[in-house]
């Protein structure tokens, strides 16, 4: 099981983040992708502690696809079949460490790539029960009550066909393999005490603490 996840995928983002990058307007040409490692996940709501190497942790909201089939070198008119259900996760990031990753021209892997640094929700939905269109989907996140990113799947940069069409190129897909598809605006710090939910189409899906 691989974890993928999609960087510079939401417009106001790069922008939030000046990580502005490829075409003339500032953003990507193409997918950006990284890998986290399993043991990376945080499952079944289990709450998250900050690590001490670290002074400055962000949460990610995202839209998560479960691929469900092995493929390599997927046409993107095909992609589709490659997935049925999704779900949401949180890719931590360790932002000063990726800060210095970035200045330094270094790999992101400390920044990304930490035990835990992928929130998964415990329960993925069938994409059929969601309307069928993966491309017209609002999800939200919340800490402490306060909502601190809203995402629309419409607004991504590249859509999901695309995205495993990209990633197929290089890397064969297999049954389990995770996308974490990119965060809209709004990351932030969390903090020791925070609570954080997230909600797929009125469906509750991640609520947990950090510590």
């Amino acid at each position: 099981m691989k974890i993928i996840c999609i960087g510079r995928n939401y417009a106001e983002h790069v922008k939030e983040l000046h990580n502005t990058a490829g075409g003339p307007d500032g953003l990507p040409t193409e997918p950006v992708f990284f890998l986290k490692p399993d043991t990376a996940l945080l499952r079944n709501n289990d709450p998250f502690y900050i690590p001490s190497f670290s002074q400055e942790v962000h949460y990610e909201c995202e839209l998560v696809v479960r691929i469900n089939r092995v493929g390599k070198c997927i046409e993107e008119r095909f992609a589709h079949r490659y997935y049925d259900e999704v779900g949401l996760g949180i890719d931590f990031t360790a932002r000063d460490l990726q800060r210095e990753a970035i200045a330094r021209g270094l790999p992101w892997e400390r920044a990304k790539g930490f035990d835990h640094s992928a929130a998964l929700s415990p329960e993925f939905i069938p994409l059929a029960e969601l309307g069928g269109d993966v491309q017209r989907l609002h999800f939200e996140l919340t800490i402490d009550g306060q909502v601190r990113q809203r995402g629309d799947t419409a607004r991504m940069l590249f859509g999901i066909d695309r995205i495993i069409h990209h990633i197929s190129q290089y890397i064969t897909l297999k049954i389990g393999d995770l996308i974490y598809t990119g965060t809209p605006a709004g990351v932030g710090p969390v903090h020791p005490g925070d609570n954080l939910k997230a909600s797929l189409e009125g469906h509750m899906l991640l609520d947990f603490d950090i510590r």
